[in-house]
C-alpha cells in the first residue's frame, strides 16, 4: 500500500462485509490476548444509529481501520459516549489512522452534545494505552455495566 495515499475517514455501516472481516481480525486478537470473561465485544447493532456510529479509514480502496461509539442517556449521571471496536490493520499502525478515527469518533459525541467520552481497553495492548493517554484520556473505574477485571482498564476524556 502506497503509504503517500491520504486516509479517508467516513461512517460505516458496521454490518458490511469489510468492516464484518476488520471486526473479525480484532475478536481474534483480542481472544488471543484474554480470556472470554475479559472480552467485551459490542454488536454491530450496537454501533449502528441512533444509539451509536461507526466509521472506516480507507487508504486508497482499501479499508484499513475502524471504530465505533456507542451512546449512552444521561441516567442519574453525564451522558457519554463509549468508544468501542477502535482496530487498526498491522501494515497501518504508526500512520495515524487510530488517532484520526479517535477524532471522529470525539467529533460525533461533540455533535451531538455529548461532553464525555469513555472507553474499556486491556492491559496487553501498549500502543492503545500509549494512544489513548497521549488523547488525554485518564484512568478512572468501571463504568457502565463493567465490573472490576485486573485486565482491563478504564478511561475517559471530557470533550471540549
Amino acid at each position: 500500500m502506497d503509504p503517500q495515499l491520504p486516509t479517508r475517514i467516513a461512517p460505516l455501516d458496521p454490518g458490511h462485509p469489510e468492516a464484518q472481516a476488520l471486526i473479525a481480525r480484532s475478536e481474534a486478537l483480542m481472544s488471543a490476548l484474554y480470556p472470554s470473561e475479559s472480552n467485551h465485544f459490542e454488536p454491530a447493532e450496537g454501533l449502528r444509529p441512533p444509539q451509536g456510529g461507526f466509521y472506516g479509514a480507507w487508504r486508497g480502496e482499501r479499508l484499513v481501520g475502524c471504530g465505533g461509539v456507542k451512546h449512552f442517556a444521561a441516567d442519574g449521571g453525564p451522558a457519554y459516549g463509549e468508544i468501542k471496536r477502535l482496530f487498526v490493520l498491522d501494515s497501518e499502525r504508526g500512520r495515524g489512522v487510530a488517532r484520526q478515527l479517535m477524532a471522529a469518533l470525539e467529533g460525533e459525541l461533540a455533535a451531538r452534545g455529548v461532553r464525555l467520552a469513555r472507553l474499556e481497553t486491556g492491559i496487553h495492548q501498549p500502543e492503545a494505552l500509549g494512544l489513548y493517554r497521549r488523547l488525554g484520556y485518564v484512568e478512572r473505574g468501571p463504568f457502565g455495566g463493567y465490573a472490576p477485571d485486573p485486565l482491563s482498564l478504564f478511561m475517559e476524556k471530557a470533550l471540549a
